[in-house]
């Protein structure tokens, strides 16, 4: 046990959520525990983690995690090691809020994202349909994200719009997505920044420079594709395809890169197959889904794309495996399933309380301390 290496949780603590400062200290070995001198409460070592107060063995909640996140079914699960559907779904939920988090403190951070490609997919629900649209930066085969939605409509790109904005620097990006009319104004409503004017009222957004929008739009006949139309909206062709060979090397505009991301989760969530039976029972049940899959498939699975020659004398080589995270060089290692529901996610810094008035000195020697 390292108190230097955890943070105090408790939200009222003015200490929270600060490492290495000191106000950690080891309350008990044999449970685990940790104790804050500062506001005095004592918390588990797996605080903030999915095996929080969890009631089975951590090892097999991990087998079975890695399980489902390989597209196991939750039945084959629960014949193997006779659990109750209900806790293997319980875990489920609480791996992909687990994953939730870490997705957003480590993947939705700025970024040269270079070329991005988005798509939709139809999610057979009980009673209905849900959409999923996703996102991926082609260069690191990093999974930015996904949304889901109840229509295939404006507010669905918007959001995933959003989220890829999150994760991306100002720098050229090139946007591949399919024929659908809503990504053209989404992009171009959400990638601005405000500029200040110093006068009174709202500023006036800027659009970003260097952004591209390219759409490939398939036509079918007889449940195959009959002719692909590649459409540059936004943007030169010259930006387009040094873009383009920036960060896939050759080849034209596609969306060849977002399409089989959608292969492995239809693989990997029965509910996404396109003849199947299973369908998904809610909403709610299917977002921590997306979420375990996608975070899975960031940090904790080799992308054969992905990996690089070390050259050795007499013309000899290996390769070396990489993940998308780490090509992205968010980690240096691949993290097991373990490893990813452990991680602890960081939690916002302690703001002083407004009150009318001075502040009281023992206000300010607290802000002093832990605010600065």
């Amino acid at each position: 046990m390292d108190p230097q290496a955890v943070f105090c949780h408790n939200l009222d603590c003015p200490a929270r959520g600060r490492v290495g400062k000191g106000n950690i200290g080891v309350f008990s070995q044999k449970d685990r525990r940790y104790v804050c001198h500062v506001c005095g409460q004592t918390f588990s070592a797996n605080k903030g983690t999915a095996f929080y107060r969890l009631r089975t063995a951590k090892e097999l909640m991990v087998i079975v995690i890695t399980l489902l996140a390989h597209g196991c079914p939750v039945q084959a699960v629960v014949a193997a090691f006779k659990l109750d559907e209900r806790t293997v779904l319980s875990w489920q939920k609480r791996a992909g809020e687990q994953c939730e988090r870490v997705h957003e403190q480590l993947v939705e951070q700025p970024r040269d994202l270079g070329q991005v490609q988005a798509d939709e997919m139809r999610v057979k629900k009980q009673g209905g349909i849900v959409w999923m649209a996703m996102a991926l930066q082609v260069s690191t085969r990093l999974w930015l994200g996904g949304v889901l939605s109840g229509h295939r409509d404006g507010e669905l790109i918007t959001a995933l719009v959003q989220k890829v904005r999150a994760s991306a620097l100002c720098r050229p990006l090139l946007f591949c997505v399919d024929g659908f009319t809503a990504y053209v104004g989404a992009i171009q409503s959400v990638f601005r920044t405000p500029v200040p004017t110093g006068q009174a009222g709202r500023p006036r957004l800027r659009p970003w420079d260097g952004i591209c929008i390219a759409q490939v739009i398939k036509r079918y006949a007889r449940k195959r594709v009959m002719d692909i139309q590649r459409r540059l909206v936004q943007g030169t062709m010259a930006q387009v395809e040094a873009l383009l060979r920036q960060t896939q090397g050759e080849g034209q505009i596609n969306v060849a890169f977002i399409e089989r991301l959608n292969a492995t989760f239809r693989a990997r969530i029965s509910a996404l197959v396109r003849r199947g039976r299973a369908l998904a029972r809610q909403t709610g049940t299917l977002r921590p889904a997306m979420y375990l899959i996608g975070t899975a498939y960031n940090f904790c699975s080799y992308h054969k794309s992905l990996r690089l020659p070390i050259y050795l004398p007499a013309n000899r080589h290996h390769w070396v495996a990489r993940t998308p995270a780490m090509a992205a060089g968010i980690t240096d290692h691949l993290w097991t399933v373990e490893d990813l529901l452990s991680f602890q996610t960081k939690i916002p810094p302690w703001t002083p309380p407004k009150r009318s008035g001075r502040p009281a000195n023992a206000t300010k020697a607290l802000v002093a301390q832990w605010c600065s």
